[in-house]
């Protein structure tokens, strides 16, 4: 017999586990809110989220506690769920504790101190930003390009610290609706001032890379801090451009100001 054991004598390969349901349950109930299938305030009943993506009532329930804690839903005085919208403040107050985790590892690491060949992976994926962002007639692969790349130096950033504790905490914060580094950009690809703030952007990333590599941590973090809040005048941006609003995921989710 070639098979290998896996649970309780059943062969690999033929139980799914109960956390890789949860996270399906997961991705599968989060991509309902951000496509706008169920609005906010739907209120949301374990049967009937099951039998909609075809998973089992636990974990179900696992992922909405999730859900929960990243504040996608909310809970209600009668019990359950409901989908949960969100005000400009809320985005901004998100964006304000992702960036005061991201200054924190900028500080710890350049306090830590940071290896030579974690340094120069960081370099090589500035230069790569660098390339994306100096094209001309730059567009959605593009910008597509930017984004990926974003993605990675911010992770990068935040395994410097060697910190377990930082990490988990930092992606939580991320978690947060709209708290991303990344949130406001998918629709920006045709706005010559969006392109601007990625290349001020890309300023600080040097230049917090050059405060960590030189031990200054007060700056580094000065520096992230700084730096999470142009997430927040994307925001701005696209909430004043119809087009570019209904591009965001999960767009339904935002209550916008009525102007006076």
């Amino acid at each position: 017999m070639n098979e290998r054991v896996a649970v309780a004598g059943r062969p690999e390969g033929k139980v799914r586990s109960g956390g890789a349901q949860t996270t399906a349950a997961e991705l599968g109930l989060r991509e309902l809110i951000l496509s706008g299938e169920l609005t906010p305030g739907a209120r949301l009943s374990e049967p009937s989220v099951a039998d909609r993506l075809g998973i089992s009532r636990t974990p179900i329930r696992a992922a909405m506690a999730r859900l929960e804690d990243e504040g996608l839903l909310e809970l209600i005085p009668s019990g359950g769920y409901a989908v949960k919208a969100f005000t400009e403040v809320e985005i901004r107050d998100s964006i304000e504790v992702r960036g005061t985790m991201e200054g924190l590892a900028a500080r710890m690491a350049a306090e830590r101190g940071v290896s030579a060949t974690d340094l120069d992976a960081m370099r090589d994926c500035l230069a790569d930003i660098d390339k994306a962002l100096t094209r001309r007639d730059k567009g959605v692969a593009d910008l597509s390009r930017y984004i990926e790349l974003n993605r990675r130096f911010h992770q990068m950033l935040h395994y410097l610290p060697g910190s377990a504790v930082l990490e988990r905490q930092i992606a939580r914060a991320t978690n947060l609706p709209f708290a991303s580094p990344n949130g406001f950009l998918h629709a920006q690809a045709d706005d010559e001032e969006a392109w601007l703030s990625l290349i001020v952007a890309q300023d600080q990333h040097w230049m917090v890379l050059a405060a960590i590599e030189n031990r200054e941590g007060a700056r580094a973090e000065a520096i992230m801090r700084e730096h999470a809040r142009i997430a927040f005048r994307n925001m701005q941006a696209v909430l004043r451009n119809q087009h570019a609003f209904e591009q965001i995921p999960g767009a339904r989710l935002i209550r916008r100001r009525v102007p006076r």
